[in-house]
């Protein structure tokens, strides 16, 4: 299994999101230009997200990004379905089938029953974990200096 980088930034832009103060909004640039992403790849993952409703898109030269729900409201599954979307993380491609040159009706897979409970206990496991829960993580980090100044550097990108 490998996710694609969009969940991840989509993530870290949430936790950016959750910083700002009420009726503030954050440029789409200056996040893509914080996380290091494309611009123009980042702006298809900020329509995803306003898609899934997680955040609010505000139009105009004072517009920008901004939580559409309570960071703790949000959780890590709902950001990854935003960007990779509801598919299964595995399929069986009818090898063990073929090996033993089942019938159709009598075609089973060795892996799947074990493969859905991964992927039960894995979307579990993103289902437990928000926004706010991340954030919390995020100022137990230890790296105090460094969170004023990425909270100084929202304060001056910011839009209110």
């Amino acid at each position: 299994m490998h996710m694609k980088t969009g969940v991840e930034q989509s993530v870290y832009a949430l936790l950016l999101l959750a910083m700002l103060p009420d009726k503030a909004v954050l440029p789409g640039e200056a996040i893509s230009q914080q996380l290091g992403a494309s611009p123009t790849y980042f702006h298809k993952l900020l329509r995803k997200l306003v898609s899934s409703d997680l955040i609010t898109s505000v139009p105009g030269v004072k517009g920008g990004f901004k939580l559409k729900k309570k960071p703790e409201d949000i959780r890590v599954f709902d950001i990854y379905l935003a960007i990779e979307g509801q598919q299964t993380l595995y399929s069986s491609s009818g090898i063990y089938n073929d090996m033993l040159e089942l019938k159709e009706e009598d075609q089973c897979c060795l892996l799947t029953d074990l493969m859905e409970e991964a992927e039960t206990s894995w979307k579990a496991v993103l289902k437990r974990e928000t926004i706010a829960s991340l954030s919390a993580d995020f100022y137990k980090a230890g790296y105090a200096a460094k969170i004023t100044s990425l909270e100084n550097w929202i304060q001056e990108k910011m839009v209110l």
